[in-house]
């Protein structure tokens, strides 16, 4: 048991700091980019669109890669594909630190989709691995909690270590270190920390007799071994779930700086503080009301009462007239965000079966990122429409899912009523 609970605690460590690497860009991106964009004769107006496509060619590489990461986890084992996940993430951030230009940037953000879209999927049938299936829902609520730390120390250590007045610059070549470059470096180290961490004392999770060969669970999936598409089809409907969630929590994610500049004269560690609550009530309550309530209500209820709390979050978000509203709103949506992702992920886990639990949480995390290409993109094209449209789209979006969710579930209870 103790062993056991090293080995959540290093795979949660190395969770936490690559989501410091995707914190840390949320509040320095849209000053890094209109930094560059003007040093290279790029129009003003063309700035939210360089944001929005840096944000969603991250997610369009996690879309395409995360599948294949976590099926390929199933078949060689978890341990390698974490640690490829790990060193793609460093690499990532030392390109960033070190662009001059947009095309950079743009391939650190190729380079490091590809390769850390491995840590996630991979990191979730990891906990598959180690929990049983009435613990599932509390394993997968301590990921999300590590993720979301790592989501409230990226931000401030973003806005923290991008200060503006800070003087100093050297360059060679394509390459130049100043300010800006400094939050990247950080996270660039902690991830080399982590990375000899987890070579020392991540062991594999899954039995050497079940690396190469798998066998399903669930008689019911026994073809989706090498059926694509019928595990899609099993977990259409909770992708769509996924899909929904981390379309508006990155359509917020994606325009919240720009929004809040505009309308606040938030500059970037005003907005390092608001991703900083966002995650830090993620985390607080993902560690504890989720892990709590986890085989007490079930997965579906805390679902659909997560989609209403996000919702209504990121609509008041729009009608906010004052900074302690955008504090009070955002809480609101990371709030709902807490309830809906771990239930989510135990919900894929189960319904895939633990013999392809890779593939599962694999197809799941290409929803996720699927999410997140669309929403930063459709939250610019709304944004330069209109300021507050993003957050009125998209919390009515949320707040019909939830109305569809707790019909869902009334509908369920009369049938079981008219069984009985």
């Amino acid at each position: 048991m103790d062993a056991m609970k090293t080995n959540l605690f290093v795979l949660l460590a190395c969770l936490f700091v690559v989501m410091i690497g995707f914190g840390i860009t949320l509040p320095v991106l849209p000053f890094y980019v209109e930094r560059l964009a003007l040093e290279s004769g790029a129009a003003q107006s063309s700035i939210v669109l360089h944001v929005t496509l840096l944000t969603g060619v991250y997610a369009l590489m996690q879309l395409i890669f995360a599948p294949l990461w976590g099926r390929w986890s199933d078949r060689i084992g978890r341990r390698p594909l974490i640690l490829i996940g790990i060193a793609g993430y460093v690499i990532a951030q030392v390109l960033f630190g070190l662009s001059t230009s947009l095309w950079l940037l743009y391939v650190a953000r190729i380079v490091g989709g590809i390769l850390s879209s491995a840590t996630l999927p991979v990191s979730a049938a990891y906990i598959v691995d180690m929990t049983t299936t009435e613990e599932r829902s509390r394993g997968m609520a301590w990921l999300g909690t590590a993720a979301s730390l790592g989501v409230v120390v990226g931000p401030a250590l973003g806005g923290l270590l991008s200060q503006r007045d800070w003087h100093f610059a050297w360059s060679a070549g394509h390459f130049r270190v100043d300010s800006f470059s400094t939050p990247f470096f950080a996270a660039a180290l902690l991830g080399l920390l982590t990375l000899i961490a987890a070579l020392r004392w991540l062991p594999e999770s899954l039995p050497k007799t079940s690396v190469q060969d798998r066998t399903p669970v669930n008689n019911t999936i026994e073809n989706c071994r090498t059926d694509w598409r019928a595990l899609v089809k099993i977990l259409s409907p909770l992708l769509a779930l996924t899909l929904a969630g981390q379309f508006a929590l990155t359509m917020f994610e994606g325009t919240f700086a720009l929004f809040a500049q505009a309308k606040f004269n938030f500059g970037p560690t005003e907005v390092g503080y608001v991703f900083v609550v966002c995650g830090l009530v993620m985390t607080v309550f993902q560690a504890g009301a989720v892990g709590f309530l986890a085989g007490k209500i079930s997965e579906l209820i805390q679902i659909g009462v997560g989609f209403a709390l996000m919702g209504s979050g990121i609509a008041f978000l729009a009608m906010a007239q004052t900074r302690m509203f955008i504090f009070a709103f955002v809480a609101l949506l990371a709030l709902g965000m807490a309830f809906i992702a771990p239930n989510v992920s135990a919900l894929v886990s189960k319904r895939g079966g633990e013999g392809q639990a890779g593939a599962s949480l694999g197809i799941q995390n290409a929803a996720n990122s699927l999410g997140q290409t669309g929403g930063p993109i459709l939250g610019g094209a709304l944004f330069m429409w209109q300021i507050n449209a993003p957050y009125l789209f998209s919390g009515a979006v949320l707040l019909v899912l939830a109305v569809g969710i707790g019909w869902r579930i009334m509908v369920r209870k009369s049938d079981v009523g008219i069984a009985s």
